[in-house]
């Protein structure tokens, strides 16, 4: 039990490495989506692309990723990862419609990052309390 921490931290920061790496490097095909051009979740994308801001969050699961990869680092990458595991799952919900939601990735990232962040809940707690007077 006191190593799954660590096997957790490793499958979620090889994850997010593998799918950051994947979008500067392009190892990995992308499936054919059939939905149409004007698809809300296409147009959310065609938006991201051009700008460069898909980019800065690539790189920030790249970091993010490594920094939970290592025990000693891996609140400050919850930390980095957090908000862009929301984005994902909001990404699915709202653009989505939940249609995707249940894909074994989404559910694998979630389920790790919520193990991790309740094997961490002491270190997070100091975040929410008030200080003593």
């Amino acid at each position: 039990m006191k190593h799954l921490p660590t096997l957790a931290g490793a499958l979620l920061g090889l994850a997010f490495v593998v799918f950051g790496a994947n979008f500067f490097l392009n190892f990995l095909p992308m499936p054919a989506d059939p939905s149409p051009a004007d698809a809300p979740h296409k147009l959310f994308m065609a938006a991201l692309f051009p700008t460069g801001y898909l980019a800065f969050v690539k790189v920030l699961e790249i970091a993010g990723g490594v920094l939970v990869a290592l025990p000693r680092t891996r609140n400050i990458g919850l930390l980095v990862l957090g908000p862009i595991i929301v984005n994902i799952l909001c990404f699915h919900v709202f653009l989505m419609k939940g249609a995707t939601l249940v894909d074994p990735v989404n559910i694998a990232i979630t389920g790790l990052s919520l193990f991790l962040l309740w094997s961490e809940r002491k270190a997070f707690a100091a975040l929410v309390q008030r200080p003593t007077a």
